[in-house]
């Protein structure tokens, strides 16, 4: 439907004001966890044809290699739709899982293609979509939340395939919970794929995590291949560095110039999200175009942080740009923070809200 035009007929008329992340408070149905337990927007045409291994990482080439050969051997089997019939209990349990390895573990740094990769893996199974599911740790701890424990093991074990992004190693009792849940999976036969954060105190050690993961996920280690991936943050190779911060003025002028954009000062836009569980921020985002912050400065503590990794996560999901006025993306967090166990976690979301603020620069210059 096109926009009514103004009394003079210059132009459309665009809203008196755009949207404010601070005035919403989704709530999101439990049936609504289990639908979205698909590869995010972004990852939306991803395939493994389209992985671009970096020439001097040969473990990214041989990766993909593998990840093909296991998307292959989850050929077809058992019930279409057994899944969506198990949300409600509904059918018999499938047999057995077959033995040896039923799972795979991406171990490598940020920005090397892991989550890309994972979602390959979802759209090459061969396998109709209700039977795969695809979300992050978060994400998967607050369906057992909505479902209850017995209900999410009956809603998954007709699944094929369940893909778990950034496996969360720094709480023990999610950990416990997700690793048993993940052993009736693969008792149920559910084929597991799996990447992770490193646990605190280990960055300092490197940053790869197989082996923290591995032990963390107890009796299951022996379901999965571990398959390193080395490289570089591919958002920062070869690319243009983030774009400097813009003014206020812009920034609103920016917001009220896009349609579906969100308007918001940075500092009650933080107090906000303490209000809002994580697992809604998804839907906090629902609709909007373009998110735009005025007066961008340091967090202040650590759970603020670890919040905006959450939101910058689902932003980033989502290709939401993201246009900002006050200090660059990568003076958020302090020296201590980024000295610190969630190190990872927070040069991920520098790294994903500086893609995001370079996609935002044709708000102001659409050149």
């Amino acid at each position: 439907m096109s926009s009514p035009l103004a009394p003079s007929g210059s132009g459309p008329i665009t809203d008196p004001a755009p949207l404010s992340l601070c005035a919403r408070e989704p709530h999101v149905p439990a049936d609504r966890l289990v639908a979205e337990m698909v590869p995010p927007p972004r990852f939306d045409s991803v395939r493994f044809s389209t992985y671009i291994p970096d020439p001097n990482q040969h473990s990214q080439t041989e990766a993909v290699r593998v990840l093909e050969g296991f998307a292959a051997g989850l050929g077809p089997g058992g019930a279409p739709g057994a899944g969506r019939r198990r949300l409600f209990g509904f059918g018999k349990a499938p047999k057995k899982a077959p033995t040896g390895p039923r799972g795979v573990y991406l171990d490598g740094g940020y920005g090397v293609g892991k989550t890309h990769l994972l979602a390959s893996l979802w759209h090459a199974t061969p396998a109709e979509p209700e039977l795969k599911a695809f979300g992050t740790f978060v994400e998967l701890t607050n369906l057992v939340g909505a479902l209850g424990f017995q209900q999410t093991v009956r809603t998954l074990s007709g699944h094929r395939l369940l893909c778990i992004d950034e496996f969360e190693l720094d709480d023990p009792g999610d950990t416990v919970l997700v690793s048993t849940l993940l052993g009736k999976l693969v008792d149920a036969g559910v084929a597991l794929a799996a990447t992770s954060n490193t646990l605190p105190g280990k960055l300092g050690e490197g940053r790869f995590a197989a082996a923290d993961f591995l032990r963390e996920i107890q009796g299951l280690s022996a379901h999965f291949r571990a398959l390193r991936i080395d490289g570089e943050d591919y958002r920062h190779r070869g690319l243009p560095e983030a774009p400097p911060p813009y003014s206020d003025e812009q920034v609103t002028d920016a917001a009220l110039a896009t349609g579906g954009a969100s308007l918001d000062a940075f500092s009650p836009l933080l107090e906000h999200l303490a209000r809002v569980h994580p697992s809604r921020y998804g839907a906090l985002t629902d609709g909007i175009k373009a998110v735009c912050l005025t007066g961008v400065r340091p967090v202040p503590d650590q759970s603020t942080a670890l919040r905006l990794v959450v939101l910058a996560d689902r932003l980033y999901d989502r290709e939401v740009p993201v246009l900002a006025s006050g200090l660059p993306f990568d003076q958020l967090f302090s020296d201590e923070m980024l000295n610190g166990g969630y190190r990872k976690k927070y040069f991920r979301a520098i790294s994903r809200l500086t893609a995001l603020a370079r996609d935002a620069g044709k708000l102001v210059d659409p050149r």
